[in-house]
């Protein structure tokens, strides 16, 4: 199983002055980069042809996304166990942020090895919330981030406040706040994939699950593994405990550079929430949309105008987009991803 998903440019007889820009995918939890492949390969081709590619002048894309750490046995040299736990959400955040900061272009020429231009990161599910913290460091000049020029960020089905209070989140809050279950619920889970042959698992994910070849096949691997169902488990645990109450400071909300305020009119942040998500409260959701749109409006001596979009989905697609949907939603961040790199 792959780690990472890379996409180069398909254009490398662009100029050597281009502009290489980064589109950094971060995944939900399960972390398999592989559930998204369907995904960031349709992005990638709808960039490369869109009819506003002519717009962003010499610019280079390059669309990047790795797992999660600890979600692959092969990512680890020891099996999991209580004195060598899984990781943690800070774990992940950590893990990302190096990431994105180690990238380097990957071009023949001059350009090859250096940091990129811009950097655009998409964040799925809880990897919105891992994205919003990478950002947050940055902020806060991160020595190991801080010079990465992140320009935007796209958060899908964002699971940024409260997901202990959403209709799933309650159920897995329950787990980790009951002793037993706290203790035994991934022991409980993997042995009872461990009773299913492996062919009649297969059968399940496919024939009852209705999933599709490419989510079938990396949802297999992940039931099958040594201890990704822990490391799920684990670290969405610590979801419920670390995703409450928003933290971040209204800067982060900001758009740093007044001059570029002046100037342009694109966001910072792109929020496309899900119509009745079960990973996401809704009370919640509501207040944090009314929180963006008030800092946005709010004008006075010394203020910066906040630069967040917000997006209710009416299409009925669903929290877990990368199933079935993927072609559908790499129509819509497409969209964003032109209108980012046409004032970049």
């Amino acid at each position: 199983m792959p780690q990472i998903l890379s996409f180069p440019p398909a254009d490398r007889s662009l100029p050597p002055d281009s502009r290489h820009v980064l589109i950094y995918f971060v995944s939900g939890n399960p972390g398999l980069i592989d559930y998204y492949q369907p995904f960031l390969s349709t992005l990638h081709t709808l960039l490369e042809s869109s009819p506003a590619r002519h717009g962003y002048g010499a610019v280079s894309l390059h669309i990047r996304g790795r797992n999660l750490a600890g979600f692959d046995d092969e990512d680890h040299d020891k099996p999991f166990t209580e004195a060598n736990p899984p990781h943690s959400l800070e774990y992940q955040i950590r893990h990302v942020l190096s990431d994105i900061s180690s990238a380097r272009v990957e071009v023949d020429g001059p350009r090859n090895g250096t940091a990129f231009d811009d950097v655009i990161v998409i964040g799925h599910s809880v990897g919105s919330f891992i994205t919003l913290e990478v950002f947050h460091r940055h902020l806060q000049r991160h020595p190991e981030i801080e010079k990465v020029n992140l320009r935007a960020a796209i958060l899908l089905f964002p699971t940024v406040t409260h997901i202990a209070q959403s209709p799933s989140g309650r159920k897995l809050d329950l787990i980790r706040s009951t002793p037993f279950l706290d203790r035994t619920a991934h022991r409980v889970a993997k042995g009872f994939v461990d009773l299913l042959p492996a062919s009649v698992l297969g059968w399940v994910v496919r024939r009852v699950m209705g999933f599709p070849p490419h989510a079938a096949d990396v949802t297999l691997r992940f039931l099958l593994s040594r201890d990704g169902i822990w490391q799920a488990i684990h670290m969405g645990k610590d979801e419920m405990r670390t995703i409450k109450e928003e933290t971040w400071a209204e800067e982060l909300w900001e758009i740093a550079d007044e001059a570029a305020e002046q100037e342009r009119d694109v966001p910072k942040f792109f929020f496309y929430f899900g119509k009745g998500d079960h990973w996401v409260a809704e009370a919640c959701r509501d207040e944090f949309i009314r929180r963006r749109h008030e800092h946005a409006q709010r004008e006075g001596p010394g203020h910066k105008r906040g630069k967040t979009r917000t997006v209710l989905d009416d299409d009925d697609i669903p929290h877990a987009f990368c199933i079935k949907h993927s072609e559908q939603v790499a129509e819509k961040v497409r969209l964003w991803i032109d209108e980012i790199l046409g004032n970049i």
